[in-house]
């Protein structure tokens, strides 16, 4: 079966694509994706061809781009062209130059796709990766540590990206390009080794292959085999999540004593991390919170696995807010963030006294409702979150002598309340000169509570959407 045959089945086989569908083909220049080209044209595939000018080897950037144009006009395809400030966009968002065009090459591919306006748009992108691009990626994977799925290189399609060669090798693209008197461009930052992958391939694959003649053969092999392992695998995964992982809003509740008992727990941890910015490395960091005090907690940039008595709490880090909110008479409907982007409201409302204190008056019940009395209250009032060193005077706590409210820290409040270090961060407080009148949704000042003396009441309303 010839590479024309193979690529026609190869399609088939994995369904990736129709006969009546126009595609979109990302052109470099280079043998892989000229042979995607001609494959595609003998094919009888509709397709456009996109090329990006990443603008970072100069004079030959540019004779790249003037190739494709020849390419397209060869082919009648339409052609889209597209020059990136790659270096500049690195650098401004602290990433690698391959990181950088990977980004700028896959979005703008996006846009193409969505272009729905277009009497002709593209349904797929079509990649030139081959079976040597795909070992490589299996490689790195491996010593990246990206784990099982990492292990099965690149998929042929995933989402509208499609990879029709991925059963071909660089061997079989070259002698087809020589048989079909094929012209290409050649990238010179292919022949230097300060690319991972370049090293891979130049030094690495080689010296494996002389040990191991059957080396390449193996490891396409194995690809497909960890795809099949892969599945099964997930499988397993999908069931322990279902069976440990808990959602409380935005925040993911996991059983301490329920994990330890789970095996493999090591594997089972870092498919639970992964997905919020952890990497394999801190897989150890989150196995010693179990066996570590209350409090503790493992940072990725956007979450933190946190130790909260018998459960590890896996929740998003605090939102930047700001620090205080001044709330002057006549103020009575106040709109903030308190944290993790739950836009919160303050009400404040007045009225006459119903029922003394004396003749049997009762506080209300409800956490984020307070009441206090308005006499005592001198405006302007200060809402801020609480900081270390802030204390208060409990409702309804005395000191020792038991003749007087008593005093207490509010992180000492929290302890005795069991709030966990997310809960404690999303506190707020309601104060007046210097003194807290509210901490909020838990207990008011014992010095602002309602009296025989109370002659109005001001009530304070919490609520979060």
């Amino acid at each position: 079966m010839n590479l024309l045959q193979q690529f026609k089945e190869n399609i088939r086989h994995n369904n990736l694509f129709h006969a009546g569908d126009h595609l979109l083909l990302a052109v470099s220049g280079g043998i892989d994706s000229v042979v995607l080209c001609e494959l595609c044209s003998q094919a009888g595939y509709s397709f456009t061809i996109a090329h990006c000018n990443f603008q970072l080897r100069g004079e030959e950037s540019e004779r790249d781009q003037e190739f494709v144009k020849k390419l397209a006009e060869k082919y009648n395809a339409e052609l889209f062209l597209q020059k990136f400030e790659t270096a500049s966009y690195a650098k401004e968002k602290k990433l690698s130059i391959q990181v950088a065009a990977r980004e700028l090459r896959y979005g703008w591919f996006n846009e193409l796709l969505d272009a729905k306006e277009k009497k002709e748009a593209p349904v797929k992108v079509l990649t030139a990766h081959h079976l040597n691009d795909n070992i490589e990626t299996l490689m790195m994977n491996f010593f990246k540590g990206t784990g099982v799925a990492g292990l099965r290189g690149m998929l042929p399609e995933q989402g509208r990206i499609v990879r029709p060669l991925l059963f071909a090798t660089k061997e079989e693209l070259l002698r087809f390009a020589k048989e079909s008197n094929l012209d290409w461009v050649q990238d010179s930052s292919n022949e230097s080794d300060k690319y991972s992958r370049n090293y891979l391939r130049h030094n690495l694959i080689p010296l494996v292959q002389k040990i191991y003649p059957e080396a390449e053969h193996n490891l396409a092999a194995n690809i497909q085999r960890f795809r099949e392992i892969e599945i099964l695998y997930q499988q397993s995964v999908d069931r322990h999540k279902k069976n440990l992982v808990t959602q409380k809003g935005n925040e993911f509740y996991i059983p301490i004593l329920k994990l330890k008992k789970t095996e493999p727990v090591r594997s089972i941890v870092f498919e639970i991390i992964k997905s919020f910015g952890f990497h394999p490395a801190q897989v150890d960091d989150v196995m010693t919170l179990l066996n570590s005090g209350t409090g503790k907690y493992v940072a990725s940039a956007t979450h933190r696995v946190i130790r909260n008595r018998n459960w590890l709490v896996i929740a998003p880090l605090a939102t930047v807010e700001a620090s205080t909110i001044l709330v002057t008479e006549g103020n009575e409907n106040i709109e903030f963030t308190p944290a993790r982007d739950r836009r919160s409201r303050l009400q404040l409302e007045t009225y006459p006294i119903r029922v003394p204190a004396s003749d049997g008056y009762q506080p209300l019940r409800e956490k984020n409702i307070a009441e206090v009395d308005f006499g005592k209250i001198k405006f302007p009032l200060i809402l801020r979150k609480w900081k270390t060193g802030d204390y208060f005077y409990p409702l309804g706590m005395k000191d020792r002598k038991g003749s007087r409210p008593g005093k207490k820290k509010l992180s000492r409040f929290f302890i005795d309340q069991k709030l966990s270090k997310t809960d404690k961060e999303s506190v707020w407080v309601l104060e007046m000169d210097k003194k807290i009148i509210w901490v909020i949704g838990h207990r008011i000042d014992d010095r602002y509570k309602i009296t025989d003396n109370t002659k109005q009441v001001l009530k304070l309303s919490f609520s979060q959407t």
